[in-house]
């Protein structure tokens, strides 16, 4: 026998299941309280068989916590036993932030296979690289092949193309035989627009809030118990019958709940009871756009108890000072204290003016109340590079100096460092903006609109990759021949030595706030203190005369340049320069 419950409280007389072609009326649970609507049912379908519900006798629909449609989401679901899989990660730990080095990849272009199994042969990569966490974009099932993920409408389902479910547990199972930990990236402030059938089942939506991206979840509006409980229990499943490691929670700040005890600090305490019960450590992280220190903060403390957060200042401070842009949200950045801020601390707004908002934004961060580990940060991601009208990388326009002058800054911080598949060996791919819409005409407003932002920063329409053509899917594929060619080989060499020094040499990775020093010998060049080492990197355009006052015990580690430390305890950076110097043995 199966269990099949789907609540469905705008049902007015009837709920059938729907399995194989043959229709079982399903029983009422309550009429009232929390179990409103909620229609269950024990049924003698085996797997691997069709099915979905059905309304009053209307069409037959697919279950909102259906975890197969080999069909996609306008398809039915197939019934699916998570248990058969034969796991092999029994002695898994599972995985912390502090010490965590993440990798954000995207299964539908890491690799031409576009695949959970294709992604699976090149895991060694990243473990000879020296990443800890692999970071997978959204799996959530969406219609059609390919595309970001961020527009999945069946929050329980894995798409099919990547390998459905089976293909995911496969790749977890991988990972954490490689010694890799699984962040998986989840959408739980919107859903896509189209095959979205949620909304046809009980009040999932509101139109009391707007989100960018479509209608908002109704976290706290009549019906939202039942709501709630549904993304708890989908952090349930991913976290314990994926058994995946961290989850990361996709713009929180427009989560609209106004409860006393949010939904935030709901799926904060079910990770933290998840750790106790599975005996391994399971994280909670989030994108955030507000600035606030709360979110990761101990719930003692006051704060809402999140394992971590993104926090894109410092990736914005980082870039304004490598590349030199200054459009836009980047203008609050184009100042050189800018830099020695965000390399101290992770909002750069914190209760302070932001030009761009014009409002003052954020909240001051307390390093006595939180690590800096609890921060991921990073140089490029999927928004910062595939938000772009081309989806350039920072590798399309800087040098190689300049592109080992920002690795050295990220992962030398005392936040979590965070690269994006490719970064590492500077992949001349781009990374763009793709979608593969079924619906004609939601097809073309896409294509139209994505064209039309562009133009308005003087962008013509054929220079903007049309996002639903097949060509800009295949442009955005890394090619893995190129990690063995020049300039590529020679940047991932210095990401393998970074990395190596940050996990041999705990200083370089230690996460307490109030223990880093900047200085800023010169405008746009650093020297950070990180217990007994220092990074100088110059990014100002000539060289600067760096003074280590008088610290002659010291050797350099790692230089991207020719400099060399004088006995007087100086050294000219030329421009570009990256140096690490560490203490003489002895």
């Amino acid at each position: 026998m199966r269990h099949f419950a789907v609540w469905a409280p705008f049902a007015q007389e009837r709920v059938d299941l729907v399995a194989d072609g043959d229709r079982t009326p399903m029983v009422l649970v309550a009429d009232e309280g929390p179990d409103n609507g909620l229609w269950v049912i024990d049924a003698d379908v085996p797997a691997e068989v069709r099915y979905g519900y059905s309304l009053d006798g209307g069409s037959v629909l697919p279950d909102p916590r259906g975890i197969h449609l080999p069909d996609g989401p306008h398809g039915l679901n197939e019934t699916y036993d998570l248990d058969a899989f034969e796991w092999s990660d029994q002695g898994w730990q599972g995985a912390r932030l502090h010490g965590s080095v993440l990798y954000e990849l995207h299964i539908g272009t890491f690799t031409s296979g576009r695949t959970f199994d294709a992604a699976i042969e090149r895991l060694d990569h990243l473990v000879d690289l020296g990443v800890t966490m692999v970071e997978v974009m959204p799996i959530a099932s969406f219609p059609g092949t390919n595309g970001w993920g961020y527009d999945g409408v069946a929050p329980y389902a894995v798409h099919e193309p990547y390998g459905g479910p089976a293909g995911f547990q496969r790749f977890v199972d991988a990972c954490h035989a490689k010694g890799l930990a699984v962040c998986l990236d989840v959408v739980y402030n919107h859903l896509g627009p189209d095959g979205n059938y949620l909304g046809a089942y009980g009040p999932y939506f509101t139109d009391a809030y707007d989100t960018p991206w479509g209608l908002a979840l109704n976290l706290d509006g009549p019906g939202s118990d039942q709501v709630r409980r549904y993304v708890l229990d989908n952090v349930r499943m991913w976290l314990r019958d994926f058994h995946v490691d961290a989850l990361r929670l996709d713009a929180v700040h427009e989560l609209y709940d106004g409860r006393a005890l949010t939904l935030l600090e709901e799926i904060a305490v079910l990770a933290d009871e998840l750790s106790e019960e599975l005996g391994r450590t399971v994280v909670v992280t989030a994108e955030s756009d507000r600035n606030d220190p709360q979110t990761v903060m101990a719930r003692d403390l006051g704060g809402v108890g999140l394992a971590g957060q993104w926090a894109d200042d410092v990736h914005h401070g980082l870039h304004v000072a490598l590349t030199g842009e200054a459009q836009g949200y980047y203008g609050d950045f184009n100042d050189p204290a800018a830099l020695e801020t965000i390399l101290r601390t992770p909002f750069f707004h914190a209760g302070t003016w932001s030009t761009y908002r014009d409002r003052v934004h954020g909240r001051p961060v307390e390093p006595d109340k939180v690590r800096g580990s609890q921060f991921v940060v990073s140089l490029q991601n999927h928004d910062q590079i595939g938000n772009r009208a081309t989806g350039d990388r920072q590798s399309a326009s800087l040098s190689l100096a300049r592109l080992q002058a920002g690795a050295m800054l990220l992962l030398t911080s005392p936040f979590t460092p965070m690269l994006f598949m490719g970064e590492e060996w500077g992949a001349s791919t781009p990374w763009q903006y793709f979608t593969d819409h079924t619906d004609e005409a939601l097809g073309e407003a896409v294509r139209q609109g994505r064209r039309n932002e562009f133009a308005a920063f003087g962008f013509a329409w054929d220079d903007v990759p049309d996002p639903q053509s097949g060509s800009t899917v295949e442009a955005s594929t890394l090619d893995w021949a190129e990690l063995e060619e020049g300039v590529h080989a020679a940047l991932y060499e210095w990401y393998v030595r970074l990395l190596t020094f940050r996990r041999e040499r705990p200083e370089l990775a230690d996460d307490d706030l109030a223990a880093v020093v900047v200085r800023q010998p010169e405008p746009w060049c650093v020297v950070v203190h990180r217990g007994p080492y220092r990074v100088c990197v110059n990014l100002a355009q000539e060289s600067v005369l760096v003074d280590l006052y008088g610290e002659t015990n010291l050797e350099i580690l790692l230089s991207n340049c020719d400099a060399s430390l004088g006995d007087d305890g100086r050294m000219e950076l030329p421009a570009d320069g990256a140096v690490l110097l560490g203490p003489t043995p002895g």
